[in-house]
Order: C-alpha cells, then structure tokens, then sequence
C-alpha cells in the first residue's frame, strides 16, 4: 500500500493520562502515530482527568480535549468543572450521560448532572460527547427536553439498529469502539453495518476495551485502526473508505484542522 492510500486514523475518545496507558502518554501517542492515527481526542470525566486531558492537549500539537463529568461522578457537581470549559484545548463538554448498569451515582443526580452539560453544550454551541448504559429511554428523554446539541456524538455505542435509528432520528454522531470486534456483539455489528458513513466516528476509550486480538490488555491509540478496519471489513468496503470518513466526521464535529 502506497503512503498516500494508507489510512488515516482520528482517535475520537481516549483517556491517555490513565496511568494504565501502555508505556505512557507519549509513548502511546508515538506508537499510534506510527500506526498511521494522526490525532487524538483526550477526554475528561471529572476535574482531575479534565485537567489532564488539557495538559495533553497543551503538550502535544495532535491532541484536544474535552471537559466532561461522567455520570459516575455526576455527586461532584457541574460547577466543579465548567471554570475549565475556557482553557486551550478544550473543543466540546463531555463525557456527559447516564450510566444505569453501575449507578454510581444516584440517578436523579445523573439526570442532573447532564441536563446541565446538554444545556452549556447548546448555550456555548459545543460538541457534546455523551455516555449512555443502560439508560436509552431517560437519555433520549433528556436530549429532548433540554434540546439536542448541533454536534453530539454517542461515544462507545452499545446500541443495535433501533437504538442507531433513534440517535440518527436527531442528527447525532455514533462512535464504535473495540466492543464491535467482538463475537458477542452481534446487534451492534448490525448497527454498525446500517449506520450511514458520514454518522460514524470510531474511538479506542483507551485503555479501556480493547479490540480483538489484543482483548484482555490495556488497550491503547493506536488500536484505532484495528477498530475501523474490523468495521470496513464487516461492511465490506475499503478500509480508506471508512478511515477517510470517520476522520473528517471527527474533525467535523470538533472543529480540528
């Protein structure tokens, strides 16, 4: 393959400052760049990560950030996070949602919590990235109410083809991460077959899930193209094809050059 139709990879959504990221942030980045990933969505879920994730940003030239609080931490409150919304490097609030499988926090504080989010997202016209677990209904409910941000993503969608149809519905964004690779996650494997290219984003949530064949490791950047191209082969299309799409969807939503 020539360099120039090698694909080109944008990693939507990943934690690099976890201290479980393969050989560091740098090395991670390094190693994902050699693997043809040419930038990186470094995302918050609490003031502490957030910051990091804007120190990542401010230290490498390929990174942006989010300021998010997930809904595991939804107790901590908004204002514990929204004085960073204005720092460099920051490109959109999330991750925002509700998480109903782990209940972390108390639900109504969840709900909350990302009304709130979903509401700075459209008063400062940001990307909102949003996570959902077990909670469809209340988090589709929400996005009604409040009104849905001209530019959201459903980070690391879990959904089948119902649940794609519902976020397409409201002109979101949905991105795959490494679950599609695996055997069990037939519905979402016929999401992602249905979903339509210029809707797709893929992510790593590094170093979270990572795909087959490296499941059971932390995962890491640079498995990004091991995500997109396991889709490109289940939608049979070429792997540049769904590299070049989710890429200038991903800058799209974000606003990166």
């Amino acid at each position: 393959m020539t360099e120039r139709t090698q694909p080109r990879w944008i990693d939507s959504h990943c934690h690099i400052y976890d201290d479980r990221t393969p050989g560091g942030a740098a090395a991670a980045l390094e190693a994902a760049r050699e693997a043809g990933v040419e930038k990186f969505v470094v995302v918050g879920c609490d003031r502490n990560s957030s910051l990091s994730a804007i120190a990542a940003a401010q230290s490498f030239n390929d990174v942006v950030a989010t300021v998010g609080l997930h809904p595991h931490d939804a107790s901590h409150g908004v204002t514990s996070i929204t004085d960073l919304l204005d720092e460099p490097g920051v490109v959109a609030i999330g991750e925002a949602g509700l998480d109903y499988h782990y209940d972390n926090s108390p639900r109504d504080i969840q709900r909350t919590a990302f009304e709130e989010q979903v509401a700075i997202a459209n008063h400062r016209n940001l990307p909102l990235v949003i996570h959902t677990r077990d909670a469809w209904d209340d988090t589709f409910d929400i996005l009604d109410s409040v009104g849905v941000p001209a530019k959201t993503v459903f980070h690391c969608f879990t959904g089948g083809p119902a649940e794609l149809e519902r976020c397409l519905e409201r002109d979101t964004y949905v991105s795959f991460s490494g679950i599609v690779t695996f055997p069990s996650a037939v519905d979402l494997q016929a999401a992602a077959l249905a979903c339509p290219l210029d809707r797709m984003l893929v992510e790593t949530d590094s170093p979270y899930l990572a795909p087959v064949p490296f499941r059971g490791k932390p995962n890491q950047p640079a498995h990004v193209a091991t995500v997109g191209t396991a889709i490109a082969d289940l939608r049979n299309e070429p792997v540049v094809t769904v590299a070049t799409a989710t890429s200038s969807n991903t800058c799209h939503v974000f606003g990166l050059t």
